[in-house]
């Protein structure tokens, strides 16, 4: 059975565990709780070096970093696949999925956070601050490519991996008391996500570690 190393709030971890449930792949998760920083023991570390999550575990076959975890599943198991058949539209998943995984995550992510507070000596409301400004930038461009991509969801009218790195990022967002009140394309995409079974399964108040 697959394996998938994780935090219920992670979205890099929620992006994976959408992969699995729009695929229907039978999963079990191993939670790694980053807030007691069990991500950096030892015991952790042996099985994934670089100490994030998620991590996924396929027999012989181990891959961190959420994309190529998400590249991995749609290739290896093609049913429901998750990347559209047309080059054009397959080059504006990966232009979307890189501007969610490249441009806003690496300065959201919790490393960063906690450096900017613990080491630099920043309130929490500067932290705070700084966490809204960079999904801000990032929507900001991200709300006019989907006006010319969107159907029913990110890239025309099938769920595609662009679907399973937004869903995530606007649930940060929102954890950080962003509206998306400015845009209007990206919430109506939300809305039509959230209403699948598999993001309601995937979400991060459905998994088994998750916490009030």
């Amino acid at each position: 059975m697959l394996q998938l190393f994780g935090y219920w709030r992670s979205s890099a971890s929620f992006r994976v565990r959408l992969v699995l449930q729009l695929k229907g792949l039978s999963y079990e998760q191993h939670p790694v709780h980053l807030g007691k920083g069990e991500q950096k023991e030892k015991a952790y570390r042996r099985i994934n070096p670089q100490g994030l999550v998620p991590f996924l575990i396929d027999s012989e076959v181990q891959v961190g970093q959420s994309v190529a975890i998400m590249e991995y599943l749609d290739e290896t198991y093609p049913a429901h696949p998750l990347m559209p058949s047309a080059a054009q539209e397959r080059a504006r998943v990966r232009q979307i999925v890189n501007m969610i995984a490249c441009d806003v995550h690496p300065l959201d992510n919790l490393r960063v956070l906690n450096y900017l507070e613990q080491e630099l000596g920043q309130s929490k409301t500067a932290r705070d601050a700084w966490y809204r400004h960079w999904i801000d930038e990032t929507f900001k461009a991200l709300e006019p490519l989907l006006m010319t991509t969107a159907g029913v969801y990110c890239v025309g009218n099938e769920v595609t991996l662009a679907d399973c790195m937004l869903v995530p990022q606007v649930y940060n967002a929102r954890r950080y008391n962003m509206t998306l009140d400015d845009y209007p394309t990206i919430a109506r995409i939300v809305a039509n996500c959230e209403q699948l079974q598999a993001f309601i399964k995937a979400a991060p108040a459905n998994q088994p570690d998750a916490q009030g």
